[in-house]
């Protein structure tokens, strides 16, 4: 036996002889053929000597005969080399590990011709399905190949078909963030929004809006600042948001609200004494890091991939006509 390990792979033959059973008898056994006549005894014998033997199924055989294989696809524009967007790829590594598939990630960086390939070897491989992701919440346009299998869109959505996707409630999460602010006693509160068309933009606008209303504060459009997603667009904000005489803010994302921190600290103002401060996304490079600690709105992308991967699999379902929406949830440090 161990002259066998150490040179050609066990063969289903060997386990045959091994359990006194036929070949046939061994394939039933190990790829759990459903309706065989086999007993238990001689089924133990088989199950005995593939542990005893070391024999690994062939993968690809099996493929063949049963046109579906334990590999789920997860092709990406850029999340593998996104910090925070990358926890995707390891909710849906560990969900589909959870349910007995292996995921296998192309990341294409936006590069069609990449995508394609990556597409057409995965359909090769015949995966179970695939997730094709974006590394933020935007419309796309899903490539034809993947018609020829089962996908999932996580991050994004195609307007144009009926394909099931999996995003941020961004409506949700703006309406989170706004609530850590009137908790803590804020009634006059801006909101620094993007200046990019996205669905982040109108959705955390909603949010915040939905969150005044519940409060019974009235909505005043002088409170929301456009401005660009960047540390810039927050730095530049500063002074208006002074003038405002408001006692919070809820930027956009946690990189504008870094910029603000900057801009009000120039202007002789602290956090949160004078201003609260509250960013989305949960970027714990920033968040978690400047002075005070940032409080945020956490995009749950942990969450969008073991969510794609049960969608995939029938474990979930995503509503019809419409993306499921996952929740934001809040992440409360010293900035409010």
């Amino acid at each position: 036996m161990s002259a066998d390990r150490a040179g050609q792979p066990i063969t289903m033959r060997q386990v045959a002889e091994a359990a006194g059973v036929s070949i046939a008898t061994v394939s039933y056994v190990v790829n759990d053929k459903k309706g065989a006549r086999i007993g238990p005894e001689a089924r133990q014998r088989v199950l005995d000597a593939v542990k005893e033997l070391g024999f690994r199924p062939n993968a690809l055989a099996k493929t063949l005969s049963s046109g579906s294989s334990n590999f789920i696809g997860l092709v990406a524009d850029a999340i593998a080399t996104t910090p925070f967007a990358g926890q995707i790829i390891h909710g849906a590594q560990d969900e589909a590990w959870k349910h007995g598939y292996v995921l296998l990630v192309a990341n294409t960086e936006g590069d069609l011709a990449a995508e394609e390939a990556a597409i057409s070897m995965m359909l090769e491989h015949k995966v179970r399905g695939i997730l094709y992701s974006t590394w933020y919440h935007r419309a796309v346009t899903a490539p034809p190949a993947l018609h020829e299998t089962e996908y999932v869109l996580v991050d994004c959505f195609d307007t144009a078909t009926p394909a099931p996707a999996v995003v941020p409630d961004e409506r949700d999460g703006g309406n989170v963030a706004t609530r850590l602010l009137l908790k803590a006693g804020h009634t006059r509160i801006a909101f620094v929004n993007t200046t990019t068309p996205s669905p982040a933009r109108s959705g955390r606008l909603a949010g915040y809006r939905d969150a005044l209303q519940d409060a019974g504060i009235a909505f005043d459009p002088t409170l929301v600042l456009d401005a660009a997603p960047e540390q810039e667009g927050g730095y530049a904000v500063a002074g208006r948001i002074r003038d405002l005489g408001v006692t919070g803010v809820f930027c956009h994302n946690d990189r504008v609200a870094m910029g603000l921190y900057d801009g009000l600290r120039e202007l002789g103002l602290t956090i949160p004494n004078d201003i609260a401060v509250v960013g989305f996304d949960n970027q714990e490079v920033i968040a978690a890091h400047v002075r005070p600690p940032l409080s945020t709105v956490a995009l749950p992308h942990y969450e969008l991939g073991a969510a794609g991967v049960r969608v995939l699999l029938g474990l979930q379902e995503a509503p019809t006509g419409a993306p499921l929406a996952i929740s934001c949830p809040p992440v409360p440090r010293a900035s409010v």
